[in-house]
């Protein structure tokens, strides 16, 4: 049984408003998905590393790859319409690629560059236990329903609410049954693998602490952020 990583960079970024796939900027001279990639090369536990990527910058991928020292990237699959679409381009092409059904598959955003061994480590340990990881921390902010985001007048109680992040871990027959399901009910366009899983029903998912580090770029904001939060070192007073 391997443990694979799953790299999903098949979006745009319209969101960014920049030139190029947000995930090909660079952040130190480097691109964000490189910082992504070598997240998982360093972890002594990922097997290998599949990245389903933007049309057109296959080529520019693997050079990257090749400059960085990524060995463990092993496959580059097409990316879909839209996330779903992409992360079933994804594990499909691991499975026709030869890899096992019981292999995990570990399913993460190519712009979340600041992922840590740790939760890599618990997604794999999870997931061998039960099935089932998926990183998540609990919301902090009061939270309002708004039908218009301009108005509102109901407050959702927070303390049941989790934020999802990446990875999201599945052994690879499982996440394949829950797109074969999906196609069958026509679920196409499910925003994450795991309100895919909840969409479908009757799988009890389990949450792997995650960090405010592990964030996802989408805004230039975000960009701003993350090139704070890597020069920055933890003070050595704080327990």
């Amino acid at each position: 049984m391997s443990n694979i990583a799953l790299i999903i960079a098949g979006g745009a970024g319209n969101r960014m408003g920049q030139d190029i796939p947000k995930q090909f900027m660079h952040v130190d001279n480097c691109p964000v998905i490189i910082h992504t990639l070598l997240a998982f090369e360093r972890h002594p536990d990922i097997s290998a590393i599949a990245v389903v990527c933007i049309e057109g910058w296959e080529t520019v991928l693997q050079s990257y790859a090749n400059q960085f020292r990524v060995s463990k990237l092993k496959w580059i699959f097409p990316g879909g319409k839209t996330g779903m679409e992409s992360i079933h381009n994804g594990v499909y092409g691991l499975r026709d690629a030869g890899c096992d059904a019981d292999d995990l598959v570990l399913i993460h955003d190519a712009v979340r560059p600041l992922l840590s061994q740790d939760i890599i480590s618990s997604n794999i340990a999870i997931c061998k236990k039960y099935g089932y990881a998926i990183t998540g921390i609990k919301c902090r902010e009061a939270i309002l329903e708004s039908a218009d985001g301009f108005t509102t007048s109901t407050s959702i109680p927070r303390d049941k609410l989790i934020r999802t992040q990446t990875p999201q871990t599945f052994r690879l027959r499982n996440i394949i049954a829950a797109h074969e399901e999906a196609r069958e009910r026509g679920i196409t366009d499910s925003v994450a693998s795991c309100t895919l899983m909840a969409e479908l029903g009757g799988r009890e998912m389990h949450i792997v602490p995650g960090s405010e580090k592990n964030i996802k770029i989408t805004t230039v904001e975000d960009l701003e952020i993350l090139k704070a939060l890597m020069h920055t070192e933890r003070e050595t007073w704080l327990k």
